[in-house]
């Protein structure tokens, strides 16, 4: 995995403000988020994007492990978290009020993308 320096090597605009917002929602995803959150992390491009995760108040080890992510990609990735399960659309909604970009992709928990160019070329 690239370090955060080096994925954001390439912006050359104000990163505050990135174009790409990625959504993701999770519930219970343990063992599909990190391919999730790899796949938005090897997006090469030459504007800023942010992954934006909500997570549902999981009941197993999906908050834990997108912590880590967040802890070493501070500028890149937001954590949207509860206290309790809010449910799909209530948590959908939430994540994309967060979303700063122009534009939004969205690429829930379970899913994950495997071209490193996806938000260059769309």
């Amino acid at each position: 995995m690239k370090t955060e320096q080096e994925i954001m090597q390439n912006w050359h605009v104000d990163i505050s403000k990135p174009l790409v917002s990625i959504c993701c929602i999770t519930y219970n995803h343990e063992h599909y988020i990190g391919d999730a959150l790899n796949g938005f992390l090897m997006q090469q491009t030459d504007f800023p994007f942010e992954v934006v995760v909500g997570e549902d108040c999981s009941t197993d080890n999906s908050r834990k492990i997108i912590e880590q992510y967040f802890q070493t990609y501070p500028n890149i990735i937001k954590l949207i978290t509860s206290g309790d399960n809010v449910g799909a659309n209530i948590n959908s909604e939430r994540t994309i009020r967060s979303c700063q970009g122009k534009y939004i992709a969205v690429c829930e928990g379970d899913d994950y993308w495997t071209d490193p160019f996806k938000l260059q070329k769309q």
